[in-house]
């Protein structure tokens, strides 16, 4: 209850809501007085449209002039600085380039000087004249600055939209304010509810959460509050949405903003955005402060060509000593979150700034269960067909990002089938399409393709089948999905966190088996089997140079790797071994992979009934499930329908008889027609699928 009562007085604090209206102001007296200086040019400029046009002030020759003078038609003039400005007593027609110019009445003329002689003419004409000093003209020299006032009234606005649209006239001078956005109560919330799958992250937080709220219970015991929380983990894991939650769940301000806000193109923005963000957040003391992508600006120092004065390490060192400096009475709280804590600076790791590294890994079997609980809340499921729990086992390996897109995009395939509720067979095609890519229908296959595909599956899957310890086959198919033609799937039984040689061996001939099969039924080499051996020769490398996992090289590991922060990674490799070493290294590589092989074919050939059993069921069915290869193993024939399609012989009575004797012949020679081949394609893109991290599929 205290803390319901406490959330609108915390949320509402005085610096912010004094800082919002003078923005506000600030923004509204620009405007306002930029329509105005708009209003007043445009008022001069009309002004001086019309008295020049009212006047219509000709400049003539000296001849004309004289001419004018003798016949008297000249009534009076003003003399500026030897400018004669003069005004005919009736209208005239001048001629001109352009045609004739009717009723003028004003002229002027340049004399190079004005003697007696003029002033005794003028007296004799009868001309009124008078001399008088040059003034301003404002309305010229308004006109003639106009161009230049709108070139730099459009280079203020440039620059505000620059700077992210700080308003009023200080905008310009506000680069270095910080951007951070203050949650408040009217923003949707998230609470630790909503969050599933890192019970231990949650703890952590919950603790800092109520050391914030209740300080007294803490200092009591002489406990000081922790500076800073880093949450370290995968992409997708949850990291930002645990802050989030954090939000929903404090009673304190809560400053959220991303590390590439603090970056600028202007030197010295950054340490000063820093600076102007802990000044706010002291202020609102107690509160907490969230950086996502804190590697942005946290970078180690002093690595590649940015030398010691980069403006990167300008900010973090604003950052180091904001955190941790001369003033710790206020209760401010960094957590931040990155999925490259290698590249932090070691400075910024320590006690004292981030004083817990909370780890966000990838969720186990009850966080996954946990994680589909919580995206299938608002989700209508048929309850009597979805099964969570089988969901959450069959998709080891996924985070909660991708846990949370299978589940939209099963509500999405059966919005698209109009169906009423969300099925099992949905989310079973959404794991396909988020593990495998989409199905490519537009990939059409020869007969022999489709015959090497088959058998190539057929040889990584009876390998997995007849190597002891190696997960067991959950899946086979031969539908282009992706960048794949085919993928064979194995589905582990439990959570494996480490892996065995033996494993690791066998998981080496289950990658060669397709290429096995491929050699010892036709005898030659096909390019399916480049990812094979790709992912080989890479395990292989690492049991020889990483894992210490062979007997000539023994336990040890070779090639230090030199990452330089600004350059990329491994940009570099420092060789710690002999050119004797790299060689015996290579060879160890190649001896590992080919005693795979080796493996691989001997297990097929004892094994070539079943192999050909399993390739003719591929051809026929596309897809294999675990249920299907049990019955193939016992040599039992399959008899469901192909790829779920219902038997034709329910239809023959609707069709006409020319059309049920050509189904009989069909059925008769086992072959299925181009309508009942074409089905199964559409139809099959929602089987069981799996995609492994740790080592358990293989697409080929």
């Amino acid at each position: 209850m205290k803390n319901k009562k406490n959330k609108p007085k915390q949320d509402s604090r005085k610096p912010n809501p004094k800082k919002q209206p003078d923005q506000f102001n600030w923004m509204r007296a620009g405007k306002t007085s930029l329509v105005w200086l708009m209003i007043i040019f445009g008022a001069i400029y009309i002004f001086g449209l019309l008295t020049e046009t009212g006047r219509k002030e000709i400049e003539i020759e000296y001849t004309e002039y004289r001419e004018y003078l003798a016949n008297g038609e000249i009534h009076k003039g003003v003399i500026m600085d030897d400018v004669f400005h003069g005004e005919f007593k009736e209208p005239q027609t001048l001629e001109s380039p352009i045609g004739p110019l009717n009723e003028i009445t004003h002229f002027k003329l340049t004399l190079p000087f004005i003697e007696r002689e003029d002033t005794e003419e003028w007296d004799a004409a009868g001309i009124e004249y008078t001399f008088k000093e040059k003034t301003i003209d404002w309305t010229g020299y308004l006109l003639n600055m106009l161009p230049w006032v709108l070139l730099i009234g459009f280079w203020f606005f440039m620059i505000r939209r620059m700077q992210g649209g700080a308003g009023g006239m200080g905008g310009i001078f506000k680069f270095g304010k910080s951007r951070a956005s203050l949650w408040t109560s009217d923003q949707p919330r998230v609470t630790f509810k909503d969050v599933a799958g890192c019970e231990e992250a949650k703890e952590e937080l919950k603790e800092v959460i109520d050391f914030l709220k209740n300080p007294k219970r803490f200092q009591k015991l002489g406990a000081k509050v922790p500076r800073g929380a880093l949450l370290v983990g995968p992409p997708g894991t949850g990291k930002t949405l645990l802050a989030r939650a954090v939000a929903g769940e404090a009673a304190v301000p809560f400053y959220s903003l991303s590390g590439a806000d603090f970056v600028e193109m202007f030197v010295g923005v950054g340490a000063s955005r820093v600076r102007d963000l802990f000044e706010q957040a002291k202020k609102s003391s107690p509160c907490i402060i969230f950086i996502d992508e804190m590697d942005a600006v946290g970078r180690h120092r002093g690595a590649g060509i940015g030398g010691g004065h980069d403006e990167r390490e300008q900010t973090l060192n604003a950052l180091l000593v904001e955190m941790d400096g001369f003033d710790n009475s206020q209760n401010v709280i960094v957590i931040s979150a990155t999925n490259r804590p290698d590249i932090l600076d070691p400075a910024l790791l320590r006690p004292g700034r981030f004083d817990r590294q909370i780890m966000v890994d990838v969720p186990d079997y009850v966080g996954r269960l946990g994680i589909l609980k919580v995206h299938t809340k608002k989700v209508v499921m048929n309850q009597s067909k979805v099964d969570l729990k089988s969901i959450a086992k069959g998709t080891p390996g996924m985070v909660g990002a991708d846990l949370a897109n299978m589940v939209n995009e099963a509500a999405l395939l059966a919005a698209r089938k109009r169906k009423k509720s969300v099925d099992m067979d949905d989310f079973e095609e959404a794991k396909d399409k988020v593990m495998m890519g989409v199905q490519r229908k537009s990939m059409i296959l020869t007969d022999e393709e489709k015959k090497v595909t088959a058998y190539h599956e057929a040889g990584h899957a009876m390998v997995a089948i007849k190597t002891k310890g190696a997960d067991p086959v959950h899946k086979i198919t031969i539908i282009p999905r992706g960048r794949a033609l085919g993928v064979t799937m194995q589905l582990p039984i439990d959570e494996k966190h480490g892996y065995t040689r033996n494993y690791v061996e066998g998981r080496l001939a289950i990658l060669m088996g397709g290429r096995s099969a491929e050699m010892l039924i036709f005898n030659q080499m096909t390019t399916g089997a480049g990812n094979d051996l790709e992912q080989a020769t890479e395990i292989a490398r690492k049991m020889v140079t990483e894992w210490g996992m062979s007997d000539l090289l023994g336990p040890m590991t070779f090639g230090k790797k030199n990452e330089e922060i600004f350059l990329g990674r491994e940009i570099q490799s420092h060789r710690d071994y002999s050119e004797g070493t790299a060689r015996m290294i290579d060879e160890e590589i190649s001896r590992i992979v080919r005693d795979s092989q080796r493996m691989a074919d001997e297990l097929l050939q004892k094994n070539l009934e079943i192999l050909h059993c399993l390739a003719r069921e591929l051809l026929k069915y596309e897809t294999i499930d675990s249920q299907d290869l049990e019955k193939i193993l016992k040599g039992e024939k399959l008899t469901r329908p192909l790829n779920g399609q219902e038997k034709p012989k329910r239809k023959r009575k609707r069709r006409p008889k020319s059309q049920n004797k050509q189904s009989q012949s069909t059925i008769k020679s086992g072959q299925p027609n181009k309508q009942q081949q074409q089905k199964p394609k559409s139809r099959k893109s929602g089987e069981q699928g799996q995609k492994t991290e740790k080592l358990t599929a293989v697409k080929s």
